[in-house]
This record gives C-alpha cells, structure tokens and sequence, in this order.
C-alpha cells in the first residue's frame, strides 16, 4: 500500500530522538519509552492518521460454510507473466518496469484482476541490503526483509554470512480476517487463484492490523498476509524478482490507483537500491535496521504460505492450517512508519555502552580503536563499477558491520586481541599455528568476499604469514611467472616492539618495516601508541588500507603496530584530548573516512560501450569462437557468464573453478538440451594429434583467471596469432604466453551486460555440432572407462563427487592431482528434485552450477585444509573439500580449527591416501629416475596413519576402500551434522597406470569420431551441425510373426521373452510410422554413445524406456543401415571406420558362427548331431540343457558330446534358468572335467549366480540376466565382475537395440570377458546386421586388448546359428554363412552380410502385409440439439469395416489433433474418431434462439450422441482427456446403451463437498474471466508455468 503522509498520532511506542551522546560513548542504543515490553500488547494498539492508496483486501473466512450462497465468493485468478532473464537486478528492475509501462498502453478493460511480472534475477544476496537501504524517510508501507536461515539465527549469523531471504515492499493484496472492513464488502469473501503456483503471501498469525488506522494489536484466531506489491525470493541458484499489480473497483482499488501504488513503491525500491556487483554484501545493516526504531520481539514469528493455500477449501481449518505454516524466525517487518518488529536481527552489543575514558592505557584505546574501526568497515571487497554516490545520497556508509578476526597467541599483540575478544560485535578464532591461521582467513575471504583480519605477535610470527600473504599479493611483482589471481583481500595487524628494542638485540624482535615487500598493496608503520598523537590517526590508517585492499587491484594490507609496556590492562594515566573531535564518529556506527568512487550505472554505459567497438567488431565477424572460462568467484559473475555464452552460441570451455564445470542438468537429457555448447572433455581431446592439428580457433575470449589444463594452454599457443581477449576486474598482466591482444579491466557482469546489448548474425555452426559431438564421445568414453573399473580409482572419485554435492554446497578442491582429474574427470548429473526455481530457470537456461573454490595463487599444497574451514565460514554453505594426503598431512594443524566449529555447516573433507605425491608418476621424472629416489625424493612415501590423526582432534574419521563405500560415506557425510574426514585408499602405481590407461582411451574415441566425420560425406549447409539427412518416408510389412521396417530396411521381432505382443509392437510402429516422418537424422548416431537415446528423445518426443526393446533394435537398425547406405558404405564402416591397413584384415572379413543344438534324445543321437556340426566345420556347439527332468541326463548328454567332438571344439551349454541351484551344482560336478567354455544362466536366481561360480568352480556366461538392464546397465554390470563369469551373451532385439548392446560388450570387454551376440530366430536381414556387429565388437575388443597391453584375444563364435532353423526367408538372397575355404570353418562373410543390406531384394511371397501409411479422412457435420445448432470437425482414421470404434475428446484447451498420432497407432485394431468441442478448433457454432450460445455439457453431451448415431450404428468407446473426461463420463452414464466404455484420462467425477462445488465454479469462472480480459497467449503461459505440467513427457 501506498501511504500519503498526514499527521501522525502515536500513542504507543512513541520513540524519543536520539539523545547526544557524553564521555565518548558509542555502539548506544536508541532508547523506547517501553523497553521491557514486546513490540504487540494484548491490550494495546499503536494508530496514526493516514491516508492510503490499499491494496484489495481478501477477507479470511468467517461465515460457516453451509451459508456461503452465489455471489458472496468471488475469486480472482493471478495470471503470470515470466520476463526474459535478467543480467543483473538493476536489469530485472527495467525489465518489470518497460512491462507495466506497455500495459498501461493497453489496459485491461476488467473490474478487477490480479497481474504479476517476474524475472529471474542473480543470485548473489542482495535481498538484505536493499531492505537495509531503504531510508527512514519512508513512503511506501509495508516494508519487510525475511531471512531463508532456519538453524538458530542469529545476528552474527546475518552480519558474518552472506543472508539469503525475502525482500518485500508494499502490499498489492493482503488477507485479513478482522472485523475492520468496510460495510459494504463484510458480506463478500474475495480468495486469491494462482495456477502458476510461484506466488507466496507473507503475514502474521493472532495479530490483527488494522490498515485504516495503522493499528495492530494480539488477536488470538486473527492473521494479516499480504503480497508484496514488488519482492525479491532468494534462491540458492536463481532470485525471483516479481511486481504484483491487483484491482478491484468493488474493493475501492481502481486498476488507475493499482499502477500509481505500484509505481511509487518501485521508485521507492529502485531510488534506494544498492546496485549489483559481484563482490559487494550487506553493507551497514546493523546501522540501518537501528535507524528503522525497531525493537526486537522473539515471540512473534513470521509466517508464509503459497498463495493459493489461502484460497478455500474448508473454512474451518483455516486456524489449523496457518498455525502449521512454514514459520522464520529472523526478520524485519516496518507495517508504517511507526510500527515496526524485528526478530533476531539486532545484535546485543546495541544494548552495550562503551566508555574511551575508562580504558586503563593508551594501548588499549589504540587498540580499541582499531578493532572497532574493523568492525565499521568490514572490508568488503570494492569494486570500480559499484555506484558509490547511492551511499552518498543516503549517508550510508559503504562498508560491512561486522568482521572476522583471526588471532594468533603472542604476548605482544596482547591489547588487539584483548580488544578483538571483547568486541561484541567480533567474531574471533584462533590457533596456535599462524600459518594455518593466514591460510584460514584466506578461506574465509575467498567464501565471503570480505576481508578477515589477521592479529600476530611480533618476530617469527609474522614471518609465518608470508606464504598466505604473498599467495594473495605476489602478483605485484611482474617478474614472478606463475603471477596470482586470486585477489584475496587480506588485513594483516602485526604487533612489533618499538623502536628502542629495534636493532639491539630485543628478544622475538626482527625487523618487520615492509616485512612482506610488494606483496602487499598496502603498508603502515604506526608509532607506538601515544596521546601526544591524535586518535583521528589510527582511524585514517585503517580507512586507507581498507580501500587499499578491497580496491582493484585487490589485495593484503599489513599495518605493524608497535606496542610498549603495559601489554594488559594494567592502568596506566593518559590524556583524553587525543579524542577531540571524535565525538560524531563515537555517536554512528560508520567509519570515520568514507571512500567513495562515482561511477556509471549498468544501465548507463554508452561511453564504456564506445571504447568497446573493436572488440565487438573482433566478436561480431568471428568465424570459430571459443569462450574459455576461468576462477569466478562470485554467483553473479556465473550468471552473466551463462547467459553471455547463451547469446554467443560458441564453444565453452569452463575451468573446474569456474562453477560451471560441475553443473546440474534439468533435463533428463543433458547432452541434447543443453543450448550451450560446452566442451568439458576438451583437454583429453586434444591427446588426439588429428583433432589436434584440426583444432583452431580465431577470436578466444577469456574470463576470469588461468587455465588448469596444460594442454588446453599449449593448444591457446597454437591458435596465436588469433584475438585473444582476456577479461578481468584488475589491471594486473596475466599473459605468460604474451599472446592477449585485447585486455579488458572489467568484471565479467559489466562484460557481459555490453555484449548482451549487441547484436550479432545468425551463423549456423557446423564447427560447433562437430565439437559438441566429439565431446560427447569422448566423455561417454570416459565415463564409460571410470565407470567401469572395478577397483576404487582417483578418476573415479573425482568424477562423482558433483553428485554428493546440491546448489547449498560448495567445493573447495586442492592442488596437484586433486585439481587437475576434477577438471579433466568431472561430471555433471541430473536433479531429479526440481524447485520452482528450477521450473523457471529452465526455461531458459540449461543447468545450475555448484560453487568451487581452491588456492590456485601460487599452486602450492600448504594450507590448504585451514583454508577450505575458512570457505566454509565465508560462504555459509557446506563444503566438501577434497585434497590428498601431502596436503593433508602438510596442515594437520588446520584440525586445530575445524575442531572449534566456529560458524560453519558440517563439512566434510576427503583425503586422498596414496601414501605419496601421485602427481609426481605422471611426469617425466617417473620414467627416467630409479623407484628408490622416486620414493624418496618425490613420491616422499609415508605410513602416517590419517585415522590416528583425526583421533587426536577429535575429528569423526571414515575409512573408505570400495565404490559403494564411498557413496555411503558421502552420503552420510552430506546428511550429517558433525564435520567428517573420509579417507580413501589409493595407490600411486595403480593411479598413474589407470591415467595411463584412460589417455589412451580418450585419444582413440577422438580419433573414432573423427574417423566417422572423414568417412561420412557432410554437405557444407548444416543446422546446428551435422544433421544429414530428413526422414521422407516409412513402410513395415508383417512376416509371419515379424515385422519389419521399410524406412530403411530393417527388422522388428516381437519376442515373448520381452513380454511383447505383435499387436502392441504394431500400434508401437503405427506411431513411428507417424512421429518419424521429417525427422533429421544426425550423422554422430554411429558412435553408439547415449546417441540413439538422446536422438529418439530431442526428435520424436519418446523417452526410449517407452519402446519396446525390439522395435528399439529395429530402429536403430534402420536407421544405420541408411546412413551406411547414403554414404555407399558398409554399416560396419560408419560403426568403425577402417583404416587403410585394416582393409584386408582376415580377422575383419568373416565372423565366427557357432552352431545350436536341442538337446532332445538320447546322448548318442545328440552327440552324433554334434559330430555332423564339426563334420562341416563348425568350431564351437551350444547345448540346450535343463529339458529333462534330471540334471544327471543333461550331464550324460554333455559327457557323450564332449567325447564324440573331441577337446579342440569349444562346448557352451544353455539352462536357461531351468535349475535350481542344487540342481545346477549337481550338473556342474558331473561335468567338471568336460572342459566346457561356459555354463549360460545355471541358476533361476541371479542373486545364486556369483555363488554357483564360486561353489562350483565352474565357468558362467550371462543372458536372461542382462536382458532387462537399465538405460546404463553399468551399475548393474559392476555386481558381476567375478573372474568366473566368463561371457555375456547378448541378444540386441532382446536388450533393445545396438547401443545398450554395444555398452555391455564394451565393458565385458573391459573386465577380460566374452561378449557373444545371438540371434533370436530372426530373419536373414537382422542377422545380417548382427554380423557385421559382431565383427565391430571383434575390432572393439582388439582395440581393448591392445590399449590395455594385453595379449589380443581369440575371436569369439557367435549366436548366430539359427539362420539354420528359417524355413523361409524375407529376402530372396541366399545369407553368407558358409564354410570359409580359407579356413575350413563355418563362418559368416562380413562383404555377403553387406552385399545382402545394400542390395535387398524382398521375397514378396512369405509378405503377409505392408503399411504404408493411412490417409486421415476429415469432414465437417451439422447437428442440431434443442435450439442449438454447430458444424463439428470431424477426423477419422481406420477402416470403417472395424466392428471397434473409439471416438477421442480433448481437453479444453485443445483440438482433435492432439490425438492423430495416438489414433495412428492403434487404428490397425479399431475405427478411430476425434472431434473438435463446440467452441474449439474448426467446429462452428450456431444459435437459434438468441446471439450467445449458451453451451452445458449436456448440450455437448447430446450433439456426440446425435455425432456417434450419425457414423456407427453400434457402440463405441470414449476416451477423454480433462474437459473430454467429464464428457465422457457424463455420455457413458447418461448414454449407456451407446457407449460401450470410456477412457478417463486426468479426469474425475467432480466434488462431493457442496462448499468445494461452488469455491470450483468461482475459480473457473474467474478463469474464463481472465482468459477473455488477457487473451489466449497470457493465460496459456500461467496456465502451462503451473506445477500439473512440471514433469509432462510422452509414454508408450
């Protein structure tokens, strides 16, 4: 609400001025004639005379529900409008703003309504000081800022960590239930309809505000809500900025009055708005919440609910239902501008008085001095864009309240830390190592981005700093290569001795004057204290060195104090007249100098702009451009980054310290969803020299700091001479290579927001598809490889941690080996918890990223446990740190203060325990220096036992040795609520053989993608890169119980294995038939990486679980088989491209078939059907086995055979899962000598697998296990790694398709096993297909073999023995299966199985049927029903001669077209009908009776009855979705001769309660209401933005 001052009575809580303070006194507080009172009285109401502008009112329910009648509910439905993202708040302000300006253009022509813009802002904590920046002189009421922490708040809490909350001001609606309502409105409930469901109301409950009078009082059963007219909803990854706009004229709120309330409190909020900046917090609250006269009440709490929640369902629960709503209890709530009440937002030390004069010596005064000016300035970090004069405007000072002391032990520096342990206002931590102490504050300014404060005694003690300090300031000095961007702001107070003990023996005195040189950005040498010196100096020493060090560059500041004797309290006379003219700083809470630069706004940039010309040029004429992304400290710099690369459409290489290397997807398909191109696996792409030599880029942008990745840098050389922009916010060189062309001062905000405005042209990026593809390969290669290890590998941990880790997390990863496998080896995953936040970012940006941090200054290893202790008490969230075991191990002492749990989430820390530097085996000196050095000298071995250490600090320590164990002990970690240290096992010999291992690897999926982009022809004009080719045309035929598919010649085999039916499978290829038709085909679905699944997915809309396995396989079948043939190559071809030597490989030109017996008969007639298979040169036989009743028969079979072939033929034996165990360990006894190559399934339980090989020592091969593996059967596979699990027989139709097929060899492959395929009596054109990928999974296990410096395995014989079984065949030729007069062996001839696909000839006699496709029949029909009359569009698919008939009802906001591709499927079994609604579509409406037409469902109702009568004399049945469910289930009980069965499709019978019934009808009515008054598009964007649609995907 808008309030127009008036005279203001204040009977209650008047508040005196603030008197002048005496004897330098200061931190006072104002005093209130009631201090011991809380702010609300039972008996007492505070009241001034004011004139309002109010929001509508929404009354509570008070009437008894039985007597509400028609027109006392009205309802109003808020329709929502979400704006494009915002670079920055100012942006999202101007955004709301240009919004609202254009509907006054076009204003709503309704009564009343309920309009709300949001935009999704930064994320960075603004929330708080915007509320603090509000002046006192305030116009617009209410006023309130409500902090997200739940877990004991408190002030310090607020002041220290950056405060995540709500920012509200003025009231657009408000919920009340008192009885304070004019007349005329007592009689009308008005609830609130929010389908959008992304709208809160804040409030009180048993406090009733009278808005008239400004009175509020307790009322037990009352409550007060309201909805912000503009609020700011803190998120951990995405802030919510929204304006609400409601109007009423019935509730005396005109839509004229809503605009004017709404525009004066956005001037207010935008006129007194600290602007966004990256490095910039809450700066002097404490300050501006005592300015607002609040005194602090515990016992109120505040309370939130969703919106809607306040609209009724049963009025008597309302009571009950507030009293359980989510309540905060730290908050600031300014009803008007003498009514107000704060909980847990102001801290005691206002309460305390502080005497100068009493201090017994000057050295504690000085002393004093300088803490409380710490605790003034805060050191918040400064940077040049911020808009200082805003602070000037409102004589705020731009500084912090509060500061982070780290105080080291030391006689010398005993009054600062005296005075800092006494500060209320001061946090303190200490430890006995000042090292660990630095390197702690380091960490907590890095989390926070505010200075710490670093107190030491003189001598040695300050000398300890100087790794901490030059890490963060070394840059200074231009000569040191490996130059520091951290820019960590740092104050150091060092005590000394003074002058008289320089030079002269004095004990723990060394000369500390420029102790740290130019490594810091600012040094002072105060004189010891004195009062012959004013005090004014003190305080101007601190001011200059904290603008020194939160000004660019950024930096540590050291001040040496020197102190004399006393160094305690000990009294001591001194002269007060060294605090003249003190006496305004002693009344304030604000710094004595004030540091102010002017600068432009965002949204003011025209001169920046300008000098920017050449490097939009450079950006604007690009032809390859790559965005490479380094250290970013801040979310909003992340933010601005994200969307800078949404709008360059180029290449994006983040660093692990960027927070976006580690990102979470919102998709379940990331790799296809994403519209960013992010190349995370860049670095082991480049180990391929033909990617390598591709690779080049001509314009490079860079922002933040260095690259962890060598050899992303070496590739950057190469690209020179190119433009190489580098993008930073200090002015410092960071160019080691000295090939930057174009360096920009500026923080990556600023950056962005310039470029954001720009235009750029529209370039197709075929460079950037093939990029993101490679990448794609190349990851899921390594994935793949990481995965699949069976041991507990580095790689692997490094690359699930994102998974242990949530947006209210942070990273603080360590150096050496630690660092570098995250970036190479991390990986992003998918949320399956989606926020409504998450519902609104991803609209328009793919993911959310994590916030990571580590010590990349000088890259060294100490420190580094101190500092991650110090992130997690800047950054307020918690923090898995990561490091390993030299590092751990060089800042043990760092336990020292994690066990002092000072203001920080339980974290945890992994150590990584290879017994030694790691880092040291992957470099050169590990291949030329002897073991013993290497142990020695570098690796600098160790048995120091971590779990005893942690024993000694009392640290919660878990022993980590297996995968699951550590996911376990992630988990607990991360759900804890104690710190924890989990140690995991490694070993450096294994470690450096597995890096190894996966270079190699990643190098050879470089070159397979490459290989499939030189084979395969790509036309130059390309969408998004690499799409080949649109589907035109599509038939199947039905072949005996087959299909297969004509899209390109493939084949679909229902099984009943699968549980499939042919009916099923047909409807199924019914609706490929119609979804596939014009879709693209890309050229990478050959690499068989998650490609087909994401293809089937971004281009028909199915997720592939939904399909059944054998039209999957047939599909993908097709589908590569035409890419093969458009190239005029051989499907094996694009699977492997050969290389030239491999052309006339033997091994490449046949494939080894093995033969299928039935065991049936006697074992001499069984053997000698084995014998005739050898006879004609077969080299291995497989047995049907478990047929006959006893195990002991099998055995006998077996045994016979065995004898009858000889030893040199390879036997395999099939159960099944005929056995019981028992009967499987007999079998397995009497043929224990019978030599054979596996035992398929032995067992029916797959748990009694792994026990039958143990028990029975024999060798086991898998299939109906592996039948129904997951999407990634990886996590299934790992449980039967057993070295007697020999094979994995594979059936692609049965598993669903070449890609999962292809995954399981692959790691059967890995693990040293046989990957066998094997047909299912499919016909001659799918075995084919299988022989060629058996030969592709022939050279996949060669390449294995040899990457790995294994001995290359055998060829493996093949399943695909039942060619031999077909008594006919779809294809006319003759399958190339045959003895090889090469070898004399029955083999299968890869040149005949290609021959065969790409000369198909169909056998048109063995063809049952052909689809190709159904013509829709459409038509319009005139009915009549009563005196209405309407022309219904009507659409048919299916023959008419089908005795089934369905007729489909859409939903009302839908036509008969949504159903054409579900009719499609299944109009094979039934006559299918849909028709558009009256009102809907292409159906006409006609009235004869008067102009409106008048619809009911039973209108409707009448006219599909009369429809059905008119097109089938016999039943049928309905199938509706929403709207078309009620119809349907009001027409099958209203018309039951006629209606055969419906189909209720999200549809119910309606609402039994009466009072429900009529709350329904007043929110539909309102709907409708708001549909006519803002049109289709505005409603269908709420409607569709709701929580109903969240999760909405297309199932079979």
């Amino acid at each position: 609400m808008l309030l127009l001052r008036d005279t203001l009575s204040i009977p209650f809580l008047a508040l005196k001025p603030k008197s002048h303070l005496k004897n330098h006194v200061f931190h006072t507080k104002r005093q209130t004639l009631f201090p011991s009172l809380p702010l609300f009285s039972k008996k007492d109401s505070l009241s001034c005379n004011l004139k309002m502008v109010n929001g509508v009112r929404f009354d509570g329910p008070l009437m008894d529900a039985n007597e509400i009648e028609d027109g006392d509910l009205v309802v109003e439905t808020c329709i929502t409008r979400s704006l494009p993202l915002a670079l920055t708040l100012e942006h999202g302000l101007q955004s709301i703003r240009e919004a609202v300006e254009e509907l006054k253009l076009n204003p709503p022509s309704s009564s009343s309504g309920i309009l709300r813009f949001q935009v999704a802002v930064p994320p960075g904590a603004k929330a708080l000081k915007w509320f603090c920046s509000q002046p006192e002189s305030l116009g617009v009421f209410p006023l309130f800022f409500l902090s997200k922490e739940m877990k004991g708040p408190s002030c310090k809490s607020l002041y220290l960590n950056k405060a995540r909350g709500i920012f509200g001001i003025g009231a657009a609606v408000f919920f009340t239930n008192s009885s304070c309502v004019p007349a005329e409105l007592s009689s009308i409930k008005r609830y609130l309809s929010n389908d959008s469901n992304h709208m809160s109301t804040y409030g009180f409950v048993d406090i009733s505000f009278n808005t008239e009078l400004s009175s509020v009082k307790h009322k037990p059963g009352s409550f007060y809500f309201l909805i912000p007219l503009i609020e700011l909803d803190e998120h951990e990854d995405i802030s919510i900025l929204a304006a609400t706009l409601a109007w009423s004229d019935s509730c005396m709120c005109t839509f004229d009055q809503a605009i004017h309330s709404f525009e004066s409190a956005l001037y207010q909020a935008s006129s007194h708005f600290l602007p966004t900046t990256e490095r910039f917090h809450s700066d002097c609250i404490r300050a501006a919440i005592k300015k607002l006269n609040v005194v602090e009440d515990k016992t109120v709490q505040m309370v939130y609910m969703d919106a809607h929640s306040l609209g009724a369902r049963d009025v008597g629960a309302y009571p009950m239902e507030l009293k359980r709503a989510p309540s905060f209890k730290q908050f600031c709530f300014k009803f008007s501008p003498t009514v107000a009440v704060a909980c847990n937002m102001l801290d005691h030390a206002s309460e305390m008085t502080y005497s100068i004069q009493d201090h017994p010596n000057i050295n504690v005064v000085w002393a004093s001095l300088i803490v409380e000016e710490c605790s003034r300035l805060g050191l918040t970090v400064r940077l040049s864009s911020i808009i200082h004069y805003v602070f000037t405007l409102l004589h705020l000072p731009d500084n912090s309240s509060l500061q982070y002391f780290c105080v080291a032990p030391g006689s010398r520096s005993s009054p600062l830390a005296l005075a800092a342990s006494a500060h209320p206002l001061v946090t303190c931590i200490s430890c006995f190592d000042e090292r660990s102490l630095a390197f702690h504050a380091i960490g907590y300014a890095r989390g926070s981005q505010k200075a710490a404060v670093i107190i030491t005694t003189s001598g040695t003690a300050v000398s300890n700093l100087l790794p901490a300090v030059s890490f963060n300031g070394h840059i200074g000095k231009v000569q040191v290569v490996e130059a520091s961007q951290d820019f960590v702001p740092l104050l150091v107070l060092s005590a000394d001795r003074p002058p008289e003990l320089q030079d002269c023996g004095a004990n723990q005195s060394i000369n500390q004057v420029n102790h740290f040189g130019s490594f810091v950005r600012f040094f002072s040498n105060l004189p010891p204290p004195t009062d012959d010196i004013p005090a004014r100096m003190v305080l101007t020493t601190l001011d200059s060195a904290a603008h020194r060090a939160t000004s660019s560059p950024i930096g540590p500041v050291h001040i040496n104090c020197p102190f004399r004797e006393p160094l305690d309290y000990s009294p001591k006379s001194w002269k007060p007249s060294c605090l003249e003219r003190l006496e305004t700083w002693m009344s304030n809470a604000e710094p004595f100098t004030k540091y102010t630069t002017v600068q432009h706004s965002y949204l003011c940039d025209r001169g920046t702009h300008g000098q920017m010309t050449e490097v939009l040029e450079k950006i604007q004429t690009v032809n390859k451009g790559l965005l490479l992304i380094g250290a970013i400290s801040t979310e909003d710099e992340i933010w601005a980054v994200l969307l800078l690369a949404k709008k360059l459409q180029w290449p994006v290489v983040a660093d692990i310290l960027s927070g976006l290397r580690l990102r979470k997807f919102l998709f379940s398909f990331p790799e296809v969803e994403e519209n960013i191109c992010f190349l995370d696996y860049l670095d082991h792409a480049l180990l391929s020299d033909s990617f390598r030599d591709l690779v080049q880029f001509d314009v490079i942008v860079q922002i933040g700091s260095r690259i962890t990745s060598k050899r992303i840098c070496q590739m950057l050389e190469k690209c020179f001479p190119c433009s190489y922009i580098l993008v930073d916010n200090h002015p410092c060189r960071h160019d080691p290579s000295h090939f930057v062309t174009h360096r920009i001062q500026s923080s990556a905000v600023e950056f962005a927001n310039i470029l954001l405005k720009a235009q750029f042209p529209h370039r197709s990026s075929k460079w950037c598809g093939y990029l993101q593809a490679l990448n794609m390969m190349v990851g899921q290669e390594i994935s793949f490889q990481v995965r699949s290890e069976h041991s507990l590998s580095e790689p692997y941990i490094a690359h699930v941690i994102s998974g242990a880790l949530s947006s209210e997390s942070a990273l603080f990863i360590g150096n050496s080996m630690v660092i570098r496998d995250a970036d190479m080896y991390g990986c992003n995953w998918t949320s399956d918890n989606h926020s409504v936040a998450d519902m609104i970012l991803k609209t328009e940006l793919p993911c959310k990223w994590i916030s990571v941090a580590g010590n990349r200054g000088a890259s060294g290893i100490d420190g580094l446990l101190s500092s991650a202790i110090g992130f997690a008490v800047g950054c307020n969230k918690r923090v898995l740190c990561i490091v390993g075991d030299i590092s751990f191990l060089h800042d043990t002492n760092g336990l020292a203060i994690l066990k002092q749990r000072m203001l920080h989430k339980p974290m945890t820390i992994l150590v990584i325990n290879n017994r030694g530097g790691a880092i040291f085996s992957l470099l050169p000196v590990a291949d030329r220096a002897e073991p013993r050095v290497l142990n020695q000298y570098f690796y600098t071995s160790h048995n120091i036992s971590i779990c005893k250490l942690c024993e000694a600090h009392g640290v919660k320590h878990l022993e980590v040795k297996t995968k699951m164990e550590l996911h376990d002990a992630l988990f607990s970690s991360q759900q804890g609520e104690t710190d924890c240290i989990i140690e995991v096992e490694s070993s450096i010999d294994a470690n450096a053989a597995f890096h190894s291992y996966l270079r190699k690897i990643a190098r050879k999926a470089a070159d397979h993608a490459l290989g499939i982009i030189s084979k395969l022809s790509v036309p130059e004009p390309m969408l998004k890169g690499c799409f080949h080719c649109k589907i035109h045309s599509m038939s199947y035929s039905f072949y005996s119980p087959i299909y297969f598919v004509l899209l390109l010649l493939k084949q679909v085999a229902p099984l009943e294995i699968c549980h499939e039916n042919l009916l099923d499978v047909e409807e199924q290829l019914r609706f490929l038939f119609r979804a596939i038709k014009g879709a693209s085909i890309n050229y990478f679905l050959p690499m068989l990486k998650t490609s087909f699944s994401s293809w089937i997915w971004k281009n028909l809309g199915i997720q592939v679980c939904s399909l059944f396995p054998s039209v999957r396989c047939g599909l993908e079948m097709a589908i590569l088989n035409a890419i093969a043939v458009s190239q005029g190559l051989s499907l094996l071809n694009i699977l492997h491209p050969l290389k030239e030597k491999e052309e006339n490989s033997e091994r490449l030109s046949s494939v080894g078939i093995c033969a299928l017996i039935d065991s049936s008969g006697t074992p001499e007639e069984v053997a000698h059907i084995a014998f005739d298979f050898v006879e004609e040169g077969f080299t291995a036989i497989k047995i049907k086995v478990a047929r006959r009743a006893d195990p002991v028969e099998d055995a006998a079979v077996i045994q016979e055979v065995r004898k009858k072939v000889g030893c040199h033929i390879e036997l395999r034996v099939d159960a099944n899962r005929n056995w019981t165990f028992e009967q499987a360990i007999q079998f397995g006894l009497l043929v224990k000598d019978c030599n054979l190559q596996y035992i398929e399934e032995p067992v029916q339980n797959e748990d009694d697998i792994v026990r039958y090989c143990e028990e029975s020592g024999l060798p086991v091969a898998l299939d109906e296990t592996i039948d129904n593996c997951p999407e990634n059967p990886l996590d299934m596979l790992v449980k039967y790694n057993h070295p007697r699990i020999v094979a994995l027989v594979m059936k692609p139709t049965v598993i669903g398709g070449f890609e999962k097929s292809a995954m399981i060899a692959q790691w059967a492959h890995r693990q040293g096993k046989m990957a066998v395929v094997s047909a299912a009596f499919e016909s001659g054109l799918a075995l084919s297909t299988y022989i060629l990928f058996s030969c592709y999974l022939e050279m996949q296990n060669a390449e294995t073999c040899k990457l790995m410096n294994d001995k290359l395995a055998p060829s493996v014989a093949h399943g695909l023995g039942t060619y031999r079984w077909l008594e006919e065949d779809v294809t006319n030729d003759v399958l190339g299966i045959g003895r090889n007069p090469c070898t004399g062996f029955i083999e299968a001839s890869v040149a005949d199985a290609t021959h065969l696909l790409h000369k198909f000839q169909m056998n048109h006699n063995v063809i049952n049927r052909t689809f190709t496709g159904e013509e829709v029949l459409r038509y319009q029909l005139t009915l009549d029903s009563n005196d209405f009359s309407c022309s219904i569009n009507v659409q048919e698919i299916g023959p008419r001669i089908n005795r089934s008939m369905i007729v489909f009802l859409h939903g009302f906001l839908g036509t008969n077209e949504e159903w054409i591709p579900i009719m499609h499927a299944i109009s094979g079994s039934a006559r299918c009908i849909s028709v558009d609604l009256p009102g809907h579509g292409l159906t006409k409406m006609k009235n004869r009776a008067d102009d409106e037409a008048a619809l009911s469902i039973e209108i409707i109702a009448d006219l599909l009855f009369k429809l059905i009568e008119h097109i089938s004399p016999g039943k049928v049945t309905l199938v509706g979705y929403s709207m078309g469910a009620r119809i349907a289930l009001y027409m099958a009980l209203k018309f039951s001769d006629k209606i055969e069965g419906a189909v209720i499709l999200s549809g119910s019978p309606g609402l039994e309660d009466t009072v429900a019934r009529k709350i329904r009808w007043a929110k539909d009515d309102s709907r409708a209401h708001s549909l006519v008054t803002h049109g289709l598009q505005l409603f269908l964007n709420t409607w569709y933005s709701g929580g109903l649609w969240e999760r909405c995907f297309l199932v079979f």
